[in-house]
C-alpha cells in the first residue's frame, strides 16, 4: 500500500529533492503540511496550471490535506523566474481580482474539505523594514547570481532590480510561516523552492522536501504554456473551443498531454500507444483525451456534444491528407490574418482575404474566421482553409 501511494506521488514529477526523505515521511503517519504557491498574476488558470493542481490531488486522494497558497503579497512583487527581463508589479487591486478567480476554479480539482486556501499577505503584510533587512542577510548576492535567469540578464547587462533578489527570500519565507513539509512546484521554481528549504535550516525547522514538476508545452509545442504567448488552453474555455484546441496539438505532444493531464492509469496509457504504433488513428485517441478534460472542468453532456461538432466541421470542411507547411518571418509579435493568408499564398490579396472572410470561406484549426482584424501570435503553427481547396499549415517566425 505505502508503495502504491510513493508510486502514485512520483508520477509525472521531474525531481524530489532529496527523495530519500520522502517515503519516511509519507510513512510518517503526521498530518504533513503540502503548500503550493500561485501568483495571481493573470485571470485564468490554463492546463499548464492543472498539472500541479493534479499532484495536489493525488497527495489529497491519499488522505493529505494542500495547502493552496496565493502569493498576492509575492504577486505585487513578479515572480523573476525564467524572464529575461524585469516583471511589471501588479497593483493591489488586479491582485485581489485575479486571486478570487482561483478561488472559484481550483475546486474543479481539488477536494474543497481537503483544501486550505491562504494568502501570504496574511503574514508578508506584518513583517517590518528590520525584519525584511534580517531576511536579506541570510542569503549573499553571489548565491542569487548562480540562478539561471538572474546569471544570464547579469552577463548579457539586462537589469535587475533589488527587489527580484526578495522574490525567492520571500517564497522561503512563507515556508517558514507554514511549517511546510512539502512544497511542490514547475522545474522552473526550483531554486525558489530550494531557497526555503535553506531558510527553514538556518531558523531550526526540518527542511520541506521539494517536488518539482514539468512545465507543460502550449498548443504550440514550443514554448511553455503562457497566456501572454497565446498558447493556453484555459479551464474556463467553452468546451468547444477546448476541443477544437486540443484536437490541433501534433500527434507526438498527444502523449506528454496524456502524461500529465490525463488521470488514466500508465498502463492504460502505454496500451493506447501499442494500440497507435500497431495502426490506430491518433485523431481518435486525441478526441478521448479532449472529451476526458472537457468532461472534468464542464460535463460529460458537454464534451460529448462538443466532439460531435468537432466532427461536423471536419467532415464539412474535410482537409487534404498532405497539408503544405509554410512560414512567415516578421519582427511583429502577432500579424493580421488577413496578411497571413496572403503571404501564404492562399489569397491573391488582402481585399481577397477580407472579401473571403465575409463570405465565411475562411476557417482557421476547423474554426470560422468571421473578423478580418483577427490578429495571429507570432510562435504558432494553425491549419488555415480558403474555401474547399485551399489550405496550408502556416507559422509565424521571427525574422533572424
Amino acid at each position: 500500500m505505502a508503495q502504491d501511494v510513493l508510486a502514485l506521488i512520483k508520477r509525472g514529477t521531474e525531481e524530489i529533492l532529496p527523495e530519500s526523505e520522502l517515503a519516511p515521511l509519507l510513512k510518517s503517519g503526521k498530518s504533513l503540511c503540502i503548500k503550493v504557491g500561485f501568483d495571481p498574476t493573470a485571470p485564468d488558470l490554463h492546463l499548464g496550471h492543472t498539472v500541479l493542481l493534479n499532484k495536489m490531488r493525488h497527495f489529497q486522494d491519499c488522505g493529505h490535506e494542500v495547502i493552496f497558497l496565493i502569493g498576492d503579497f509575492t504577486g505585487m512583487i513578479g515572480d523573476p523566474s525564467g524572464k529575461n527581463k524585469t516583471r511589471p508589479p501588479l497593483t493591489q487591486e488586479e491582485v485581489q481580482k485575479n486571486a478570487e478567480t482561483y478561488r472559484k476554479q481550483v475546486f474543479k480539482i481539488l477536494i474543497p474539505k481537503k483544501t486550505k486556501v491562504v494568502l501570504n499577505s496574511e503574514w508578508m503584510s506584518r513583517l517590518s523594514a528590520r525584519d525584511l533587512i534580517e531576511l536579506a542577510s541570510r542569503e549573499t548576492v553571489a548565491r542569487m547570481l548562480e540562478r539561471d535567469d538572474f546569471s544570464k540578464r547579469f552577463h548579457q547587462g539586462e537589469p535587475i532590480a533589488i527587489h527580484e533578489f526578495l522574490y525567492p527570500l520571500l517564497q522561503g519565507y512563507d515556508s517558514i510561516a507554514l511549517h511546510s513539509d512539502i512544497e511542490m512546484g514547475g522545474t522552473d521554481q526550483k531554486f525558489n523552492m530550494l531557497m526555503g528549504r535553506t531558510l527553514q535550516k538556518q531558523m531550526g525547522q526540518t527542511p520541506q522536501v521539494v517536488i518539482t514538476v514539468p512545465l507543460l508545452e502550449g498548443l504550440d509545442g514550443v514554448q511553455k504554456m503562457s497566456k501572454s504567448l497565446g498558447n493556453t488552453v484555459a479551464i474556463r474555455d467553452p468546451p468547444k473551443d477546448m476541443f477544437g484546441k486540443l484536437m490541433s496539438i501534433s500527434d507526438l505532444l498527444m502523449w506528454r498531454y496524456y502524461d500529465l493531464l490525463s488521470f488514466r492509469s500508465t498502463s492504460e496509457i502505454e496500451k493506447l500507444k501499442v494500440e497507435v504504433a500497431a495502426g490506430k488513428n491518433p485523431r481518435d485517441v486525441k478526441a478521448a483525451l479532449a472529451k476526458e478534460i472537457i468532461e472534468r472542468f464542464h460535463s460529460q453532456q458537454a464534451a460529448l456534444e462538443a466532439e460531435q461538432d468537432f466532427i461536423a466541421r471536419f467532415r464539412e470542411h474535410a482537409l487534404p491528407q498532405d497539408i503544405p507547411e509554410r512560414k512567415i518571418s516578421t519582427t511583429k509579435a502577432e500579424l493580421l490574418i488577413t496578411h497571413v493568408l496572403k503571404e501564404g499564398g492562399l489569397v491573391t490579396s488582402t481585399s481577397d482575404a477580407i472579401r473571403m472572410i465575409r463570405q465565411k470561406a475562411v476557417h482557421m484549426d476547423g474554426q470560422m474566421v468571421s473578423d478580418p482584424a483577427l490578429t495571429v501570435p507570432m510562435g504558432l503553427a494553425h491549419v488555415y482553409q480558403v474555401g474547399k481547396r485551399r489550405v496550408a499549415k502556416i507559422e509565424i517566425v521571427r525574422s533572424v
